[in-house]
């Protein structure tokens, strides 16, 4: 069986997407910054019955994205899924007309370099398989703009359209590229937007592989 990648794992929708995905299974590569999260979160899913493993990356850091990345291919094996799915920091949400230049810096290597960085990584293992998932996970503001998130809100558009130029070029190499846009927080509990369903409702889109972008609760839920 193949590997999924969950870029931006956490206790949250990381660990859920690596029960349901290592229930079907496949292996899991946790990455993110904290080794030491990492590796109780793999301990963890390991009591679950799910081959995980953490590799450290900050997204803001291609290279080291891409290193870890390599790493999981050469520990786990070939990279089918790739899931890109960190929380942007606070400090991208500032009012647009406090926002300089500068400020855009963060958000746009988190939200695009990132992406771009770890898809490069993975796609010659896709290439190899003949087959493939990459799945986007972005807040409500990738569809509808907020005046006082404007770091998220501008680079949250730009993923949205490396993604759907992914799609649209990839489809006939049998690689699926989806975006799943959760609006406003993860909440345990909620009928849609409780981590197990969100995992539930990206494992749907791996398999079902129809249209790019979807929705986990209405924009103004």
């Amino acid at each position: 069986m193949t590997t999924i990648a969950v870029i931006g794992a956490g206790p949250g929708l990381g660990a859920a997407v690596a029960r349901r995905f290592g229930r079907a299974g496949h292996d899991v590569a946790l990455i993110a910054r904290d080794q030491a999260r990492l590796d109780a979160l793999a301990a963890e899913l390991a009591g679950d019955g799910v081959t995980a493993r953490g590799f450290t990356a900050d997204v803001r850091d291609p290279n080291a994205l891409q290193a870890a990345l390599d790493a999981a291919h050469a520990t786990l094996g070939p990279i089918e899924i790739l899931q890109y799915s960190p929380v942007p920091h606070r400090d991208f949400m500032r009012p647009v007309l406090e926002t300089t230049p500068a400020d855009l810096i963060g958000p746009l290597e988190f939200s695009v370099h990132g992406p771009v960085a770890a898809v490069q990584q993975v796609l010659p293992d896709m290439r190899a398989l003949g087959r493939g998932t990459i799945l986007l996970v972005n807040g409500g503001t990738a569809v509808l703009p907020h005046p006082d998130r404007a770091g998220t809100s501008i680079a949250f558009a730009a993923e949205s359209a490396y993604g759907r130029l992914l799609h649209e070029t990839l489809a006939p190499e049998g690689i699926h590229v989806a975006q799943l846009i959760v609006p406003g927080a993860i909440i345990p509990g909620h009928h849609r937007k409780d981590p197990a369903v969100l995992a539930d409702t990206l494992w749907g889109m791996h398999q079902d592989r129809h249209g790019f972008r979807h929705f986990a609760d209405d924009l103004d839920s």
